[in-house]
C-alpha cells in the first residue's frame, strides 16, 4: 500500500514540476526570467488564471489553445508534463524496498527531470547548456558517493579509506573516459568530413551520464542514443520534403543530446537487467 502511495504522490508531484518544466523551456532560450512574470500566453500576453495554470488538466479543458485569442498552445506541454510524471512514478515504484531509500528515489527523479530538459532543448534548439550538464556531473557523482555510503551502513562494513579512494578513481576515469569517447568521435568526423559533427555538449552529457550511471550504464545510453538517431535518419529517408535537397539533407543537424537522453532515461530504469540479459546472452 505504501509502495502504491508513494508511486502516485511522485507521479503528481512529477506533473507539477513538469509544468515548472515547461515555463524553464520556453524562457531559457529567450534569456527570461523563469521567476516573473506569471505565466502568461506568449501571443497576447494573457495572465493565467489558477485554473489554467492545472498540470493536464488544463491544457485538456482549453483543448490547447489560449482562452483569450486561440493561439495554439502546443503538444509539447502536455506531453513534457505526463513524461515527468510518468518518470517520476516509474522511479518511485523501482525505488521501493524494505527501506524505501528517498535519497535513491529522489536522485533518479533529478536525472530524469534533467534529462527530459536537455532532449526537449537539444531537440527545438541544438543547446545543451552548461548550467544543466556540468552541475549535472556533480550532482551524480554525489549521488553515488551517498549511495555508497548507505550501502556501507546498511551491511555494517567497517570504513576501507584505500578501496573508498580506488573507487572513486575509478568512477572518475569513467566520467573522463565517458567524455573522451565523445570527443574522439568528433575528432574523426571532422576529420574525415572537414566540418563539425557532433558539439562539446554531448561530451558533457555523456560525463553526465557516467557520473550518475557509471561507464557501462553512460556506454549502454551511448549505443541506444545512437541506435534511435539512426532510425530516425533513417526514417528522414523516406519523408519526400526532407530529402527534396539532397546537398541540405546530407548537412542537416540532428539532435544527437536528445536521443541519447532517452537512451539515458532507458539505462537509468532498466540498464542494470539489459546489461545482465547482455552479458547472459554472449556467455560473459
Amino acid at each position: 500500500m505504501i509502495r502504491i502511495l508513494g508511486t502516485i504522490f511522485a507521479g503528481l508531484l512529477g506533473l507539477a514540476f513538469g509544468s515548472f518544466l515547461n515555463v524553464c523551456l520556453s524562457r531559457w532560450p529567450e534569456g527570461e526570467s523563469i521567476v516573473s512574470p506569471r505565466s502568461h500566453c506568449r501571443n497576447c500576453d494573457h495572465t493565467l488564471a489558477w485554473w489554467e495554470n492545472v498540470p493536464l488538466m488544463s491544457w485538456l479543458v482549453l483543448r490547447g489553445r489560449c482562452r483569450k485569442c486561440g493561439t495554439w498552445i502546443g503538444w509539447r506541454y502536455p506531453l513534457v508534463e505526463l513524461a515527468v510524471g510518468g518518470l517520476w512514478a516509474a522511479d518511485a515504484w523501482r525505488s521501493y524496498n524494505a527501506f524505501f531509500p528517498l535519497e535513491y528515489a529522489a536522485g533518479l527523479m533529478l536525472l530524469s527531470w534533467i534529462l527530459l530538459t536537455l532532449a526537449v532543448l537539444d531537440a527545438e534548439h541544438l543547446w545543451l547548456p552548461n548550467v544543466l550538464t556540468l552541475p549535472g556531473i556533480a550532482l551524480g557523482f554525489g549521488w553515488w558517493l551517498v549511495q555508497g555510503e548507505q550501502a556501507g551502513w546498511a551491511l555494517h562494513m567497517p570504513p576501507e579509506p584505500w578501496q573508498d579512494a580506488k573507487e572513486i578513481g575509478t568512477r572518475l576515469l569513467a566520467i573522463l573516459a565517458a567524455a573522451a569517447l565523445i570527443l574522439l568521435i568528433r575528432w574523426l568526423y571532422k576529420l574525415i568530413r572537414h566540418r563539425e559533427g557532433i558539439g562539446l555538449g554531448d561530451a558533457k552529457l555523456m560525463a553526465m551520464l557516467a557520473a550518475w550511471l557509471g561507464l557501462p550504464g553512460a556506454l549502454l545510453a551511448f549505443a541506444l542514443g545512437a541506435i534511435i538517431g539512426s532510425v530516425f535518419a533513417l526514417a528522414l529517408l523516406v519523408v519526400p520534403a526532407a530529402r527534396r535537397d539532397s546537398e541540405t539533407w546530407a548537412a542537416s543537424k540532428l539532435p544527437f543530446g536528445t536521443f541519447l537522453c532517452i537512451g539515458g532515461i532507458v539505462s537509468s530504469l532498466w540498464g542494470q537487467q539489459m546489461i545482465a540479459a547482455y552479458l547472459r546472452w554472449s556467455g560473459l
